[in-house]
């Protein structure tokens, strides 16, 4: 499996950015304006790749505005989220700040209000060694060595209504073609993503799909795909079931992909970027009209739950056991807009509660993702049809085994029995319990460690290949095991 299942991303977006990640005169930013509290707590999760910088706010976006001294770049309006847009915070800035994390920038482009030109002419800036008007003006700027920026978004959610440019699929299919075209005579080793469906309600999916490869299959290397998950009026067994939603709608994207390898009679497999998703459904976007036109307004700030946290749980598991097609994945976001990380603006920064199991996942979930054959109790959800009480994923790395699993009962613990074929020389090494939390509780700047996993001693079992554990309801779980004598 590719690590970078586990990305996030940062757009120019209420205090994503502006009383985020960069906040001058900030007691814990450094000379830069980087917050260092926010770049620790995003440090300890692993990040391999971080999407910038939208998101809607991009198909407005004149990359031009971004680059040189900060002090003299332009203020702009932003009306993808009715902002004002200082600039202070671009290009060059996040490069600077995806180094200091270790993360490859995922950068996208706007083909809403731009296109091919503006894009080959961004590609120059960034990758191109000098001699030429764009890669000149970067040396210019300072950054003498180019970003080597390989992986970029043809665009975002061009189908969507509510986006600047929004385009059919024939127009889009073809515009994202010519892109991909004009880009590759540049570098033809970069890794592009073509815009699928904003989300899997959309009325044209999964014709969209179908359509935009149809005119540019060959010359792209992922589609995207984005989704939010949110409870209902169904309740909470029906929230915690909306990995099967999510599971669905991978396997109809890729089943459309592959209608096209197979009609184009192409020897490529399309692979998968589920670049946006996340939980959202408490703070809802038509609350950026409540004010409009100010720097960093506070938007989406959704206040996660530990429902919240078994739900996040569970779509990691999901992506787990579609990492044959899912390669890059991106949870949006990072910072405070719909973010496991908060901050107060000049004040402190704290995890919430979906956190944790994004952390466990990206620091134990990467080696080999392999098949998990459930058989266990199911209810019916409303929205999902038939559901089991146990989601589980398992991932094989040098280090051992990881079992990931979330009891999705409010009432009966799980007994789990696993047989281990393959792995029978592995002894227990530490599990981690998240449960005992009632679903709405949650983390604050007052109270950061309310609700966080636990270690929990002696917590299961493992021996001639046979693994067996106690879930408790509600509860997400970690089992990890290793070799004899191995350390944590």
């Amino acid at each position: 499996m590719d690590d970078r299942l586990y990305g996030s991303f940062v757009e120019h977006l209420g205090r994503a950015i502006y009383g985020g990640i960069y906040e001058p005169g900030h007691p814990r930013a450094d000379g830069r304006g980087f917050r260092r509290d926010v770049l620790e707590l995003a440090r300890e999760l692993g990040l391999p790749v971080i999407r910038y910088p939208g998101g809607n706010f991009v198909c407005g976006f004149d990359w031009e505005d971004s680059v040189g001294p900060a002090e003299s770049r332009p203020v702009r309006l932003d009306p993808a989220w009715l902002s004002v847009e200082t600039n202070r915070f671009g290009l060059d800035e996040f490069a600077r700040w995806c180094s200091e994390l270790g993360a490859e920038p995922m950068l996208a482009l706007n083909l809403g209000t731009r296109g091919v030109d503006a894009a080959r002419s961004l590609l120059e800036y960034c990758n191109f060694p000098g001699g030429t008007r764009w890669s000149d003006l970067r040396r210019a700027h300072g950054r003498a060595e180019p970003y080597g920026i390989k992986l970029w978004c043809l665009g975002n959610e061009l189908d969507g209504p509510w986006n600047i440019g929004q385009k059919d699929a024939s127009e889009y299919g073809r515009l994202a073609r010519e892109t991909a075209k004009a880009m590759r005579l540049v570098d033809p080793k970069l890794e592009l993503v073509a815009c699928g469906s904003s989300n899997a309600d959309m009325p044209s999916f999964p014709d969209w799909e179908a359509s935009v490869l149809g005119q540019c299959y060959e010359e792209v290397d992922y589609l995207s795909l984005h989704s939010y998950y949110g409870k209902g009026p169904a309740g909470l067994a029906d929230y915690l079931a909306c990995s099967a939603g999510m599971d669905r709608f991978i396997k109809s994207v890729a089943a459309a992909c592959d209608f096209v390898k197979a009609r184009k009679r192409s020897r490529k497999t399309m692979l998968l970027s589920f670049d946006e998703w996340n939980v959202w459904y408490r703070a809802v976007a038509e609350r950026r009209h409540d004010d409009p036109w100010k720097v960093g307004p506070s938007l989406l700030e959704e206040p996660y739950t530990f429902e919240d946290a078994l739900v996040v749980g569970c779509l990691l598991m999901t992506l787990l056991k579609n990492a044959d097609r899912v390669r890059i994945a991106c949870l949006a976001q990072l910072v405070n807009a719909l973010a496991p990380i908060m901050t107060r603006t000049g004040g402190g920064a704290w995890r919430q509660t979906i956190y944790y199991p994004f952390l466990y996942a990206s620091r134990y979930g990467r080696g080999e993702s392999l098949r998990v054959e459930l058989g266990c109790p199911r209810y019916e959800s409303p929205s999902y049809g038939e559901v089991p009480y146990l989601e589980a994923a398992a991932v094989s790395s040098g280090e051992g085994l990881a079992i990931f699993a979330v009891n999705r009962s409010a009432s009966e613990p799980v007994e789990l029995e696993a047989r281990l074929g393959g792995f029978e020389g592995l002894v227990p090494l530490e599990r981690i319990e998240y449960a005992g939390y009632e679903p709405g509780a949650a983390n604050s700047e007052e109270s950061p460690d309310a609700v966080v996993p636990r270690r929990v001693a002696g917590g299961f079992e493992a021996e001639g290949g046979r693994l067996s554990a106690r879930l408790a309801p509600l509860s997400w779980n970690l089992l990890r095991l290793g070799r004899p004598g191995a350390g944590r």
